[in-house]
């Protein structure tokens, strides 16, 4: 374990008997529980090839939502911790020969995963890194992978990284694929810059941390078809909180849209609102599945 920064933890796990970790894709995380019952999603840093050991690094945040005070306050040598996954949410396009990687704060962590995973491959990146004075991470590590293809923005603003995002968006090789994970507001910069510039949406990717907030939504009936129970979904309650208040088990972690754990499998619907940012353009449309944690719908046959 190393503090990084004053508020960022990087910690290595490994198997007490020494047994092999399942190899990953960049861009995977783990999650791991608290001792606190919280369990946290944190992004792998290391490239995925045959691990010894799974790294992440676990910005501190106090605000008694999650478990990253726990972790900064608890873990010591020889702890034993309990894990999920490696789970792949923010996957490498299998097509790709160049990358342009775009970081803002602590999102830096898939981005070193996708450098590393393309340096080992021996392919090359581009990579933006935004940051707060004095709270960088990984740094040289970045530097180690690209050389003097790094870009780094010491933002006040949102304002600064707009700017450098516009010139680096138009100005990548043909062909490259652009993925970023930051905070919502450059994430919003990122995706306007990259309309702007012309690529087209199947090149731009992005990991979110936090959803934007949503309306309450109308309400709906959502019939579970193992048992044909009926469960009333009122305006302002989601899917997946009406299904456990129930007693129906789903699984859960972010319930903002953005982890992809609460995954269910639809059967029949008049219409579902997917408002998630998991599920792809192709699967929203085959109505398939849903995200129970926010996404909403009339007259939904959930296949539990």
């Amino acid at each position: 374990m190393t503090h990084i920064t004053d508020q960022i933890l990087h910690i290595g796990l490994a198997d007490p008997a020494a047994a092999p970790l399942a190899p990953y894709q960049p861009g995977s995380h783990l999650i791991v529980a608290a001792g606190d019952g919280r369990r946290n999603a944190y992004s792998l840093t290391g490239d995925g090839f045959n691990p010894r050991t799974y790294e992440i690094s676990v910005l501190r945040l106090d605000t008694g939502e999650g478990g990253s005070a726990w972790l900064h306050d608890n873990l010591e040598i020889g702890r034993l911790v309990a894990i999920e996954g490696p789970r792949s949410m923010f996957p490498a396009a299998h097509d790709q020969q160049h990358a342009f990687l775009v970081a803002g704060g602590i999102g830096v962590t898939p981005v070193l995963s996708h450098a590393r995973a393309l340096a080992r491959s021996g392919k090359s990146a581009t990579i933006l890194y935004s940051y707060r004075p004095g709270h960088e991470a990984h740094l040289e590590d970045l530097r180690a992978l690209v050389g003097e293809r790094i870009r780094l923005v010491e933002a006040t603003s949102v304002v600064e990284t707009q700017t450098a995002l516009a010139a680096l968006l138009g100005n990548q090789p043909f062909g490259t694929h652009a993925y970023a994970c930051g905070p919502a507001p450059m994430l919003e910069a990122y995706e306007a810059a990259a309309r702007e510039a012309g690529w087209p949406a199947s090149r731009i990717h992005l990991e979110r941390f936090v959803a934007p907030e949503l309306d309450p939504g109308d309400p709906f009936t959502a019939t579970i078809a193992s048992t044909g129970q009926k469960v009333e979904i009122p305006s302002g309650v989601s899917l997946l909180d009406g299904l456990l208040a129930t007693g129906v088990p789903v699984s859960y972690l972010c319930k903002q849209g953005v982890c992809g754990e609460c995954r269910i499998a639809v059967k029949t619907a008049k219409a579902l609102e997917h408002r998630d940012f998991v599920l792809t353009a192709e699967e929203k449309q085959a109505a398939a599945h849903i995200m129970a944690c926010v996404s909403r719908g009339h007259d939904i046959e959930v296949d539990l």
